[in-house]
């Protein structure tokens, strides 16, 4: 099934009729927003930023779909562990105790809200993770883009003179 998901999210890119650097860079926007502490904004906040800056918005929301259902749970948990490390906060103090099955409920998300030492380091962790990915997503989809879009579909990003 992840596979499945990683082969459709990369045809979906090589398909794209824009530049290289164009594509890899909103992947990388959409990632970056994607492993930001903003649930629930990811897709809003792309597409504003993919209309102000003029990004290709199929690649920025490719992307933010990194983030789904079935990674929400290990991103924001690792982001979590990562920032309570960078804050000297033991693992054990910092990730909560009340189950992740219970996500998926309303009280889950009120008791998380009022947990402020657990919100700090998923905020500082997220923060971390969303510049540490979009970096390494820029640099290997442009890589990639590059070595594996069949000819006919690369875009001529040289100027004019």
């Amino acid at each position: 099934m992840v596979r499945r998901a990683i082969s459709s999210f990369w045809r979906r890119l090589l398909s794209l009729d824009d530049t290289p650097e164009r594509i890899a860079l909103g992947f990388a926007v959409g990632v970056f927003l994607a492993f930001s502490p903003f649930l629930g904004l990811h897709t809003l906040l792309g597409l504003t930023l993919a209309f102000l800056f003029g990004l290709n918005r199929v690649a920025v929301l490719v992307g933010l779909f990194v983030n789904n259902p079935w990674t929400l749970v290990p991103i924001y948990a690792a982001a979590t562990y990562i920032g309570g490390i960078f804050l000297g906060a033991p693992p054990e103090a910092v990730l909560p105790d009340f189950g992740w099955s219970r996500m998926w409920q309303s009280a889950y998300w009120v008791t998380l809200a009022k947990q402020w030492r657990i919100l700090v380091p998923m905020f500082l962790g997220s923060a971390i993770l969303s510049i540490l990915f979009s970096v390494l997503s820029y640099t290997c989809a442009l890589y990639l883009l590059k070595q594996h879009r069949p000819p006919d579909q690369r875009v001529d990003s040289t100027p004019l003179s």
